[in-house]
């Protein structure tokens, strides 16, 4: 648990004026970028001041800013969508990406109009206000809009948790804005003098937060990921009765300190749904007073109920709330949904579900997905949900217009799902270089010849129907949760990776070390035996990782040293 020390993050933003700190001063002055203190507040802000390692010269730096959204569920309306659209083009690098955590990032933004970029996206009723930082970051959800009645009660309950979450200060408004007083917290004063947060208190959290919200057998969010997983459960009527809360998740890592590793969370309890706010603001609360201030790399919240385990936790968390969870309700078990293709909502209307490979809207010569979307969104109003897969679903379709959709999105490039591989369907790649400063490789610039690869070798072997999750990350920060998946690939050093062999797509199963300082080039030749072998062994209708996990690779390992 934490000490009595503080690490250098943890002082700055104590000294900071709830955000304000050194950010405001420096804002005006006419350097290219921030230092190193307003890096770590700006972060809150929503925003990350990043080098493009591309265009550096010589040991100048070639500085710029990424600006992610915060966006329960990856909810958008037509407009909103257009307005991140349009700057885009206007002050970014003319792509938008969709993150796995349902919220879009911009990139290559200047300093000098950072504030330009900041009122257009707020004018949009969108804040990237807690995006980032040591804060609970975007909630997520089930990313569908209302099939059956329930994802709608999940979507409300996750902007009713975003908002009671959302830090308190006036910091951000005052920056950016000009100082225009809107009341984002009304549990806090705005402004200097007197001013608090009631959740975050002076110093906020030890580490970035992540919440998730779902429904039975849907983990498209990746629940046992999260600081905090909820399921809803229903009554008999189909309402949400309560929850199931999972907690302890998450996946970052440091390769050469063995005290960090990804962790999958805990079954904490069930709470009925008058006590879910209550439970969850505890929950933050307990990991705001104990979390690691000292050691940043031990100091999210998995560490904590690591160190103290699960009982003392819930101790813990009764101490702050008054209540005590019931015991955790049995569940369904677990399975992915892309929610791909043409799908029906409650009200008659369609959604539709399209791939985006590793998240990136854009247009090039042979896909202009960047101009379909725009077009669909301004020519048919529809909503846009961003989900935790990189993809996107356009909403609320008229079935007249389906056809039209259909054919604007084929003529731009845009395959259907159907013509899709399972393999390409099922892949992540986080950005890393040129613009991540935590990169230690590449990652979603060289992704795709790795899948397309692995595609062959899969068709070779016709296992190409089957369901294989693969995903890559420039470090071992785990930004697309690489260490849950059938196949993961995480940056080691430069053009080397550490393979991961056995998550499941459920993300209900860590992966395991297969091998570690892999080179580029021979990525694909390293996992082409397991392929072969899980052909000719595995148990009927037996998973990639599932046929892995329970055989083990051991006896592999023995035979490529000794051969």
């Amino acid at each position: 648990m934490s000490g009595t020390k503080k690490s250098k993050v943890e002082k700055i933003k104590e000294a900071s004026d709830y955000l304000r700190a050194p950010v405001a001063e420096e804002l005006g002055n006419d350097l290219p970028n921030f230092s190193k203190d307003s890096y770590q507040i700006l972060k809150f802000h929503g925003t990350y001041q990043q080098d493009d390692r591309d265009l550096r010269e010589g040991r100048n730096k070639h500085w710029m800013f990424m600006i992610r959204g915060r966006i329960p569920g990856g909810k958008l309306t037509a407009d909103q969508y257009l307005t991140v659209d349009r700057i885009a083009d206007q002050y970014g690098d003319k792509t938008i990406r969709v993150t796995t955590r349902q919220a879009f990032q911009l990139y290559g933004i200047i300093k000098n109009e950072l504030k330009s970029t900041f009122r257009e996206i707020n004018d949009a009723m969108i804040t990237t206000m807690g995006a980032c930082g040591d804060v609970v970051r975007n909630v997520m959800a089930t990313p569908a809009p209302d099939i059956d009645g329930r994802q709608a009660q999940v979507q409300e309950f996750a902007n009713n948790i975003s908002d009671r979450l959302l830090p308190a200060t006036n910091a951000y408004h005052e920056i950016w804005l000009d100082g225009e007083k809107v009341n984002t917290n009304p549990a806090s004063s705005a402004g200097t003098n007197g001013e608090t947060e009631p959740i975050y208190g002076k110093s906020y959290l030890p580490r970035k937060f992540k919440i998730g919200l779902t429904i039975p057998r849907d983990n498209s969010i990746d629940l046992y990921t999260q600081d905090i997983g909820l399921i809803a459960i229903f009554d008999d009527n189909n309402q949400i009765e309560g929850f199931n809360i999972v907690v302890g998740g998450g996946l970052g890592m440091h390769h050469k300190k063995p005290e960090t590793f990804p962790r999958l969370g805990d079954h904490l309890g069930y709470v009925p749904v008058d006590q879910v706010y209550n439970t969850v603001e505890g929950i933050v609360k307990v990991q705001r007073d104990l979390g690691n201030r000292e050691n940043r790399k031990r100091a999210r919240m998995k560490y904590l109920i690591d160190e103290i385990g699960i009982e003392q936790f819930r101790q813990e968390l009764i101490k702050r709330t008054g209540f005590e969870p019931e015991p955790f309700r049995e569940l369904p078990e677990f399975e992915p949904d892309l929610y791909l293709g043409w799908t029906q909502q409650s009200d008659g209307n369609w959604f539709l579900g399209i791939s985006i490979e590793n998240g990136r809207i854009k247009d090039d010569e042979e896909l202009q997905i960047k101009t379909a979307l725009k077009k669909i969104a301004a020519d048919y109003k529809t909503g846009f949900r961003l989900t935790p897969n990189h993809n996107i679903l356009i909403t609320d379709v008229k079935e007249s217009d389906k056809n039209n959709i259909d054919k604007l999105l084929r003529a731009h490039g845009v395959l259907p799902d159907d013509e899709i591989s399972n393999l390409l369907k099922n892949s992540m790649a986080c950005p890393a270089l040129p613009t991540c400063g935590l990169a230690i490789t590449e990652s979603e610039r060289v992704f795709p010849n790795v899948v397309r690869d692995l595609q062959k070798e899969l068709e070779i072997l016709g296992l190409q129907d089957e369901l294989i999750s693969v995903r890559m990350t420039g470090c071992p920060n785990g930004c697309a949760r690489p260490y849950v998946a059938d196949i993961g690939f995480v940056g080691r050093s430069l053009e080397k990776y550490t393979v991961f062999i056995g998550g499941n797509p459920a993300g209900t199963r860590l992966a395991k070390v297969y091998k570690d300082l892999v080179h580029f080039d021979d990525l694909v030749n390293e996992v082409r035996p397991l392929l072969e072998l899980y052909k000719e062994n595995r148990q009927q209708g037996e998973r990639f990782g599932d046929y892995w996990n329970r055989v083990g690779f051991e006896h592999i390992l023995l035979e490529t040293t000794t051969n």
